[in-house]
C-alpha cells in the first residue's frame, strides 16, 4: 500500500443550531451556562432511579413476595434493560429526534412509571397480602393484575431512564464547540463535572432517599423519586433558550450497512496498491466533519471503496461504492467492541453489590451506636469514595503520572480501565471472606464488615467507569456521539443480564436432592454466597488477562506514515498516545 493512501478521511463537522433551528451565536448559546441545566437533570434523574433500583430487591422480596433468587433476577433484569435501552435512545437521538427532544419525551415516560410504582406501593389492593418471608410463612406471590401493574410501572421507568442516559452525556458535551479552542478545553471540565454530578445524585439517593423509604415506606420513597424526576425535567426545560443542538443525520445505521453490503459485493476484489482506485471522498463535502486516520485492522472492509475497474466510468451506487471515511467509521466501531466486552464481568460484580450484598447486610447487625443503618445505604460507599477521589485524581495523580509516563493525559483510558478491572477482583475476594465469617459467627456480625467490598469497588469504578466513558467519547464519530456513549451503558446491561444467568446456572449446577443450590434458599445462612463470590473473583481475574490481550490489539499502531490532508497537515481520529496500553 503506498504512502498516499495512508491519509486521514473526513466525516462530519461541528455544526450547531439553537432551539429555533437557526445557527448558534457563541455569546448566547452553549458553554457551561447551558451545560449546567443538563447537569441538573443528570443529578436528579440518577437520584430518582438509584433510589428505586438500589433498594428494589427489598420491595420485590418483602412486598411482592418473590423468592430471593427470583427477586435478585428481577432487579438485575430491570437494571440490565435500562442500560440496553440506551442504544435505542442513542439511535433515536442521532438519527431523528436530537438529544433534547429525546430526553424530554422519555423523561415524562420515566416520570409516569415512578408515579405508578408509588400508587401500587400505597394501595394494599394492588399488592399481595402482607406476610414475613423470612419466617417461612405461606406468602402469596404477586400475580395477575398485581404483577402486571408492577412490571408495567417498572419497565416504563426502564424505558424512560434507558433512553435518557446517553443523551444526558451527549447533550451536555454538545454545548462545547470543538472548533472553538476555549470551549474545547472546557469539555474535559464538563466530563469531570458530569461524573461528579452523577456521584452526588447516587449519594443522595442511597442515603436520604433510602432512609425515607425505610422510615416512611416504599410508597413515599417512590413518590420522592417521582418528585426528583419532575425537578430534573424542570431543569432541562429551563435551559432551552441556551442550548446548542446538533442537526439529526438520518439513520446512523444506513452508512454502516452500505459498507458491509459493498464489501461483500466486492469480496473477490484484491486490494490494490494504487490509491487512485480507491474512493477517498472529498473533504468538506459533508456538513459535519471529524477526522479519521487510516488503520490496517479489518482490511476486508476496504473492498467497499474500490472503484469499478470495467473502464465504463459509470457512477456507482452508494451501496456498491463507499468512501474511505465511511469504511474507517465502521472500523472504529468494530475495534471498540472487544474493549466493551471486557467490561461486562466488571458490571456483573456491580450487580452483586446491588442485590446479594444488600441482603447480606440485612442479615447482619445494622445498629451503629444509636443509629440503624439501612443495608441499601451501604451502596453509597463507592460514591463517597468517588466524590473524594475524582478531584484528588485530577489534582495530584494526573500531574505525577504525566511526569512518569511523559503522557499529557497521565495514564491513557485503556490503562485506566485495566487498573479498574484488576482492582475489582479484590472486591469479590473481600466479599467472600466476610460472608464466610458471617456464616460461621455465632453472634451477629456488624454491618460495617461488608464496607471493604464497597470501598474497593469504588476505587475500581473510578478507574474503569470514568476511563470507559473517556475512551468511548474519544472514539465517537460525528453524528454518532449519543449512540457510542450508549455502548458504555450497554456494558452495564450485559453485566446485569450475565448476573441473572450466572445465578440460574450456579443453582442448576450445584443443586442436589433436597438442595436448591448455592443460592437456592431464601436464607443466606443456608446458601453459599461466599462460594459464589469466589467464582466471580476467579472470573474477574481471567477477564483481566483477556482484557490485556484486546487492549494491546487495539493499541497496536498502524504501519506506515501518519495520515496527512491535502494541505499536508497531520490529521487523526483520537490521539495515538491516548489509545496506548
Amino acid at each position: 500500500m503506498d504512502i498516499e493512501r495512508r491519509q486521514s478521511f473526513t466525516t462530519l463537522n461541528d455544526v450547531s443550531l439553537d432551539w429555533r433551528g437557526r445557527p448558534c451565536e457563541t455569546n448566547k448559546h452553549g458553554g457551561m451556562r447551558a451545560a449546567v441545566f443538563v447537569l441538573g437533570i443528570q443529578a436528579f434523574e440518577i437520584m430518582a432511579i438509584a433510589a428505586v433500583g438500589n433498594n428494589l430487591i427489598t420491595y420485590v422480596f418483602n412486598d411482592m413476595h418473590y423468592p430471593l433468587s427470583k427477586s435478585a433476577n428481577i432487579v438485575t433484569n430491570f437494571v440490565g434493560t435500562i442500560f440496553i435501552l440506551s442504544l435505542l435512545g442513542g439511535f433515536l437521538s442521532d438519527s431523528y429526534l436530537g438529544s433534547f427532544f429525546t430526553m424530554l419525551m422519555f423523561g415524562f415516560i420515566e416520570l409516569s412509571g415512578f408515579i405508578l410504582l408509588s400508587l401500587q406501593a400505597h394501595l394494599p389492593q394492588l399488592r399481595p397480602p402482607p406476610c414475613d418471608m423470612l419466617q417461612r410463612e405461606h406468602c402469596v406471590e404477586a400475580e395477575g393484575l398485581e404483577a402486571t401493574i408492577f412490571f408495567v410501572a417498572l419497565y416504563l421507568v426502564a424505558l424512560g431512564s434507558g433512553c435518557m442516559k446517553p443523551n444526558m452525556i451527549a447533550h451536555g458535551a454538545d454545548q462545547f464547540s470543538r472548533d472553538d479552542p476555549n470551549q474545547s478545553k472546557k469539555l474535559s471540565t464538563y466530563f469531570n463535572s458530569a461524573y461528579f454530578s452523577f456521584c452526588v445524585g447516587e449519594l443522595v439517593a442511597l442515603t436520604v432517599l433510602v432512609w425515607v423509604q425505610t422510615r416512611s415506606g416504599m410508597d413515599v420513597g417512590f413518590g420522592v423519586s417521582a418528585a426528583a424526576m419532575a425537578m430534573g425535567l424542570m431543569s432541562l426545560i429551563s435551559g432551552v433558550f441556551f442550548y446548542r443542538k446538533r442537526p439529526s443525520q438520518g439513520s446512523i445505521f444506513t452508512p454502516i450497512a452500505r459498507v458491509f453490503v459493498a464489501a461483500f459485493t466486492k469480496r473477490k476484489q484484491i486490494c490494490p496498491s494504487n490509491s487512485e482506485v480507491y474512493h477517498l471522498g472529498v473533504a468538506g463535502t459533508s456538513p459535519n466533519v471529524y477526522n479519521l486516520r487510516h488503520t490496517d485492522k479489518f482490511r476486508f472492509l476496504e473492498n467497499a471503496c474500490i472503484k469499478s475497474q470495467d473502464g465504463s466510468n459509470k457512477v456507482e451506487s452508494p451501496w456498491r461504492l463507499c468512501t474511505m471515511a465511511e469504511v474507517e467509521q465502521v472500523k472504529v466501531i468494530l475495534s471498540v467492541i472487544p474493549i466493551f466486552a471486557c467490561t461486562i464481568i466488571f458490571n456483573t460484580i456491580l450487580a452483586q453489590l446491588q442485590t446479594f450484598s444488600v441482603q447480606q447486610g440485612s442479615s447482619m447487625n445494622t445498629q451503629l451506636a444509636t443509629f440503624k443503618i439501612p443495608p441499601a445505604s451501604l451502596q453509597a460507599i463507592p460514591y463517597i469514595i468517588l466524590i473524594i477521589l475524582v478531584p484528588l485524581y485530577e489534582t495530584f495523580f494526573v500531574p505525577i503520572a504525566r511526569k512518569l509516563t511523559r503522557n499529557h493525559v497521565g495514564i491513557t483510558p485503556l490503562q485506566r480501565i485495566g487498573i479498574g478491572l484488576f482492582t475489582a477482583t479484590f472486591s469479590m475476594v473481600a466479599a467472600a471472606l466476610v460472608e464466610k465469617k458471617r456464616r460461621e459467627s455465632e453472634a451477629a456480625t456488624p454491618i460495617l464488615w461488608i464496607a471493604p467490598q464497597f470501598i474497593i469497588f469504588g476505587v475500581s469504578e473510578m478507574f474503569t467507569a470514568v476511563g470507559l466513558i473517556e475512551f468511548f467519547y474519544k472514539q465517537s464519530l460525528g453524528g454518532m456521539q449519543a449512540f457510542l456513549t450508549a455502548m458504555t451503558y450497554c456494558s452495564y446491561s450485559f453485566g446485569f443480564f450475565l448476573s441473572s444467568l450466572l445465578v440460574s446456572l450456579v443453582n442448576k449446577v450445584t443443586s442436589s436432592s433436597g438442595n436448591g443450590g448455592w443460592l437456592g434458599d431464601n436464607d443466606l445462612n443456608k446458601d453459599r454466597l461466599d462460594l459464589f463470590y469466589w467464582l466471580l473473583a476467579v472470573l474477574s481475574l481471567i477477564n483481566f488477562f483477556n482484557y490485556l490481550f484486546w487492549a494491546r490489539w487495539h493499541s497496536k499502531p498502524s504501519s506506515g506514515v501518519p495520515a496527512r490532508d491535502g494541505n499536508n497537515s497531520l490529521l487523526k481520529h483520537g490521539g495515538a498516545d491516548e489509545n496506548v496500553l
